[in-house]
């Protein structure tokens, strides 16, 4: 059983006052969940090519996210001393240790997107 070091108590994600709550909710995020895949896809990336990869994001989504997911330890950005500078972001070795739970995500998505599409047809 883990310890959640700041409490002294048992790590419970279905107790609302546990911080593993917060850290299921943001990594299960959708747009975490994109800039994570992609970045495990690519190794570095810069922000205006995450932002291409993932359609459909705002750049304050993307922000926020990127935000996020580095004060969280699972990415790194790094500035480079150009003109202008340039940004990029890597996983950490604790972000690419979602690895294999988001990459299966994505593939089970891809793989049983029909059988859901004529499940809500059926619905509508």
């Amino acid at each position: 059983m883990t310890i959640v070091e700041s409490s002294g108590l048992p790590a419970d994600v279905y107790s609302a006052k546990c911080p593993t709550r917060q850290v299921l909710d943001h990594i299960a995020g959708k747009w975490t969940v994109l800039v994570i895949d992609s970045l495990l896809q690519h190794d570095t990336l810069r922000y205006t090519e995450l932002s291409r990869r993932i359609g459909g994001v705002s750049q304050k989504m993307l922000t926020q996210t990127l935000r996020s997911l580095e004060s969280d330890g699972f990415l790194t950005r790094t500035v480079h001393p150009t003109i202008p500078p340039r940004v990029e972001y890597e996983l950490t070795a604790l972000g690419r240790s979602l690895a294999e739970p988001i990459a299966a995500l994505r593939l089970w998505t891809e793989e049983h997107i029909n059988e859901i599409e004529r499940a809500r047809a059926a619905r509508d």
